[in-house]
């Protein structure tokens, strides 16, 4: 999801893009995509222009700006767009909290992908910061590693620790319009679907459609249709 204006404003690394030349117009571009994105959702003009405005135009994009970028693609399924992306933080320096980010979104892709391989590579090489990390961010963060943590191990054909993992690392739902707990359960569809049980695949379905029923309201007008399509694509093996 993207960060609204507000919340945007308020993370640490506005402030250094403020003091650059043309930081009230980033600020103003900004806006405008994010009112592209609050009426139509994620689509690819919305993936490449924001790739353009803050990441392709830019001398010294910012990492998190990069790791939008590579969210906006992995949202629209292009996986090789938003790894395209990752690679250009491999051998950048970067503060935990982006690092964090990075290994995560570079594990869910490696994954979506199906080299599992790599993204095995790559969680024995950061596990340990991983892990580490973990321990200072929200329940929310927590989710999306265990979630990236879980599609490795999906890629890996190892579908019953994969469900175990996503289902049993403690997550505490958040009220009644959880969208981190429909995004956990689409997941367990996404990884019933790979192992070919239809009667696996139909409880997972029951469960997130029960979650979808607790929701009073979505953030965006588009959003139900788009975790109905979400439902629908996990089980056909789409995430």
């Amino acid at each position: 999801m993207m960060l609204s204006p507000q919340e945007r404003e308020r993370k640490k690394g506005m402030f250094a893009k403020a003091l650059r030349s043309g930081g009230n117009a980033e600020t103003k571009r900004y806006m405008e995509l994010y009112a592209d994105f609050s009426q139509l959702g994620y689509t690819r003009d919305l993936a490449d222009d924001y790739a353009d405005s803050f990441v392709n135009d830019q001398k010294k994009p910012l990492p998190e700006d990069i790791i939008q970028a590579a969210k906006l693609f992995d949202r629209i399924h292009d996986y090789g767009s938003a790894e395209f992306y990752l690679e250009m933080l491999k051998d950048k320096k970067l503060n935990n909290d982006d690092k964090f980010s990075y290994c995560i979104e570079m594990l869910k892709i490696k994954s979506k992908q199906g080299h599992w391989r790599d993204a095995v590579d790559f969680r024995t090489e950061n596990i340990n910061f991983m892990q580490n990390h973990s321990k200072k961010v929200d329940m929310k963060q927590l989710a999306d590693m265990y979630i990236a943590l879980a599609l490795v191990d999906c890629a890996s054909k190892k579908y019953m620790p994969a469900f175990k993992l996503l289902m049993n690392f403690g997550y505490k739902p958040q009220g009644k319009n959880d969208a981190k707990l429909l995004e956990i359960l689409i997941t367990g569809i996404y990884i019933c679907s790979k192992t070919g049980n239809q009667e696996s695949i139909d409880n997972a379905i029951e469960n997130a459609h029960g979650a979808m029923k607790l929701f009073t309201e979505y953030e965006h007008p588009w959003l139900k249709a788009y975790y109905e399509k979400q439902i629908e694509e996990a089980a056909q093996g789409i995430i």
